[in-house]
């Protein structure tokens, strides 16, 4: 069964465990807490706050003076201890420290709110969390909040009363927040800081505690009745007097355990209240706020347990999507490399394949550039009336042809073939292009990668000097098509072309015209010449080698692909992590953890993810540990 205690305890240890992982926890973690019910302290300046603290504590630990003395947040989780334990204090932010000197934690609260602070008169929302355990409390969560008021004093911002309005209701607008509101008896009830605000955030009442201190400081003859018997002011809860220590007492250093005797005797001697004595005084009301708290966690506890299944998942899919950690001998973490570099060449060759986008950029190549190249290549300027006429003569030397130019069409279809070379290397400079690029997308999108960049960057090394060897095998071979149609002409297509009749009916089978490269055998023979060195002469003879070049083109258009995609698309696919592979293999283990060394940031990422799914789990096993039927 679930005693009131430890179902507190479990969530004093939980939100401990949200509070140790503070911003690094993510949403998550503030969700958690959030969801966790707790008790704010809502009350005006000078309202007795701090004394209903300490009186619920039976310590003296708050810092203490006129005007705002609280400044920042105070998380107080009470752990109760067995009897005969010595009490102490830790702050989150002094964790490895004990206080058992609790004017030393008075003064470490007044210290932390100066370092973020200054000693100033200002005010801040990030809150100090202190722990108290102690055989004299109960199992409770109080948020101590800046006292409200209604003006600004020297040293502080006109702003000051707004943003303690604020900082409070972010605290108590929360549906899980009970809400502890203090106001003293020698004021009216209606000028309540407390109610009025517990009024706005709870209308019904439903999470408003009212506390009414300082009864021993009403005029005589007057008392507060009134309000503690909810005529004055209903509340959904019954209300409850306290009693403060005199200024003497506390002065005096009067025992706290000495000062809650006196509270009771006060309520059990007094005319007005004694028939209220059973309900009043700050013991009373530890218990009734943790009586109420049990009842508000276990209302919410299926919820809580929902979150946290639902949060435990997540937080298990993320840390399978950053990796695991890291096997420390060689074996394993050579298989981890492979496995690696197994999904990266997946990915690269869905890539090529067409699984995602990138591959096509290469039949762009072959499609668009390639035969756009062989069409800007300046064939006109070289097979010019002018040129032809030159390279003719020169090869003829001081003997001119005496039927066909040989030498002189040798010398123009091999110098033309030379204009290939360009276009077929920007080919393989082209795909080599796109097959680097998509070695970096791939390694991009591989996600057990991300984990580590050494590892990526040494896998792109190896990458880009395999493609740097297939490109210069590709550029090779490639130029070697272009070099054999250099090597051997094709004699038939010179064959094929019609013949010119000169005026003696001599037949010159080496100067017909065709009208257009690449379809010699639609030729239309010119009118026959009386003089084959005119400029029709040479005209016919650049049209003739214009025509071959167009078939050597058309012919390259197609093999280039071939030798590009041969030498250097298909090497890529079948071996591209051939020789790191090699390397890999001959690693010891240091060097291989080298490799993998992880992003420092994401070794912090799941670092944070790990501590938010351990406390997750533990709080789900502290749940399930518990029986929540009374």
């Amino acid at each position: 069964m679930a005693t009131m205690e430890n179902v507190i305890e479990l969530v004093n240890r939980i939100q401990r465990a949200c509070t140790v992982l503070g911003d690094h926890g993510g949403g998550d973690v503030a969700a958690l807490w959030e969801a966790l019910p707790s008790v704010a302290v809502v009350g005006g300046q000078s309202s007795g706050k701090s004394s209903v603290l300490e009186s619920i504590v039976g310590r003296d630990f708050l810092p203490r003076g006129s005007g705002i003395v609280t400044r920042r947040p105070l998380v107080l989780q009470l752990h109760k201890t067995e009897d005969g334990v010595q009490e102490y204090a830790e702050f989150l932010h002094m964790p490895k420290r004990r206080f058992t000197d609790f004017a030393l934690v008075r003064k470490e609260i007044q210290d932390e709110t100066d370092r973020l602070t200054g000693k100033t008169k200002q005010i801040s929302p990030v809150p100090i969390h202190l722990s108290i355990y102690s055989p004299h409390v109960v199992n409770l969560t109080l948020i101590d909040l800046p006292g409200l008021t209604k003006v600004a004093v020297e040293g502080q911002p006109e702003s000051i009363v707004q943003d303690i309005e604020s900082m409070v209701r972010s605290y108590v607008d929360k549906p899980n927040c009970l809400i502890l509101a203090i106001s003293p008896a020698n004021q009216d009830i209606a000028t309540s800081d407390a109610i009025k605000l517990a009024r706005d955030v709870d209308p019904s009442g439903e999470r408003t505690f009212g506390v009414l201190t300082k009864l021993d400081l009403m005029d005589k003859g007057t008392n507060a009745l009134d309000v503690l018997e909810g005529r004055a002011y209903r509340l959904q809860h019954p209300w409850v007097g306290i009693v403060n220590r005199s200024q003497a007492d506390i002065n005096k250093n009067v025992d706290m355990i000495i000062a809650r005797r006196k509270e009771q005797e006060f309520f059990d001697s007094s005319p007005e209240y004694s028939h209220l004595a059973s309900r009043m005084g700050s013991e009373y009301l530890a218990k009734l706020l943790s009586q109420h708290l049990e009842a508000a966690i276990r209302s919410r506890i299926p919820s809580i347990t929902s979150l946290i299944n639902k949060t435990i998942d997540e937080l298990e899919s993320e840390m399978d999507h950053l990796g695991r950690p890291i096997a420390s001998d060689a074996g394993a973490q050579l298989y981890l490399i492979l496995e690696l570099c197994r999904a990266f060449d997946k990915i690269f060759k869905e890539h090529l394949d067409g699984g995602r986008p990138g591959g096509d950029r290469i039949y762009g190549v072959f499609d668009n550039q390639l035969p756009s190249a062989l069409r800007k290549l300046p064939f006109d300027r070289h097979l010019s009336v002018q040129n032809v006429k030159r390279v003719v003569s020169q090869a003829d030397g001081y003997q001119p042809h005496l039927i066909a130019p040989e030498q002189g069409y040798r010398r123009l279809i091999e110098s033309s073939l030379n204009y290939f070379r360009g276009p077929a290397e920007a080919s393989v400079d082209a795909v080599h292009s796109v097959l680097k690029e998509l070695v970096r997308i791939s390694i991009g999108e591989t996600q057990e990668l991300k984990r580590f960049p050494s590892l990526q960057t040494e896998l792109a090394a190896a990458c880009y000097k395999a493609l740097e060897r297939f490109r210069e095998d590709g550029r090779k071979t490639t130029l070697r098509l272009v070099d054999m149609e250099s090597a051997y002409l094709t004699v038939e297509f010179f064959r094929k072309l019609p013949q010119e009749v000169d005026k003696t009916g001599t037949a010159n089978p080496r100067t017909a015209n065709p009208p257009a490269p690449g379809n010699p055998r639609t030729a239309n023979p010119p009118p026959p010449s009386d003089d084959r060195y005119t400029d029709a002469h040479f005209r016919r003879i650049a049209s003739n080698v214009s025509s071959y070049i167009g078939m050597v083109s058309e012919t390259l258009k197609n093999t280039i692909p071939k030798s590009v995609v041969h030498c250097q698309v298909r090497e890529a696919k079948r071996s591209l992590l051939n020789d790191f592979y090699t390397q890999v293999g001959g690693k010891d283990a240091k060097q291989l953890a080298v490799l993998l060394d992880e992003d420092p940031a994401l070794m912090e990422r799941r670092l944070q993810c790990f501590k938010r799914l351990e406390l997750y789990k533990s709080a789900r096993d502290e749940i399930d540990s518990v029986s929540w039927t009374r």
